[in-house]
């Protein structure tokens, strides 16, 4: 668990794995999640709760990075890792040209 005292070092330690990401030209972007507004489900039918969706709990932030290889990921989520001091959930998005 980290400390107040944590966060400055923590937080420089992170940012500078960012700018390693964006002198690499791998960056795309990034950003936390805002804890202090409620999330909302917006369903199929257009209805809206304040719910989540069944399984989801996404907390902290995320960092979207545009690598060649799977093991490039893997690199970058241990960098990411080692200077947030947290664990990191690896995902892949899947591309399609229309978008």
């Amino acid at each position: 668990m980290l400390t107040p005292e944590d966060f400055p070092i923590v937080s420089a330690d992170s940012l500078a794995v960012i700018e390693e990401a964006k002198a690499a030209g791998v960056y795309v972007f990034g950003g936390g999640i805002n804890a202090q507004i409620d999330p909302m489900l917006v369903s199929g039918d257009g209805s809206v709760s304040d719910q989540t969706y069944p399984g989801s709990r996404l907390d902290g932030g995320f960092t979207v990075l545009e690598l060649p290889t799977r093991a490039d990921a893997v690199e970058w989520a241990r960098k990411l890792a080692v200077a947030c001091r947290c664990a990191q959930e690896l995902r892949e998005f899947m591309y399609h040209p229309a978008s």
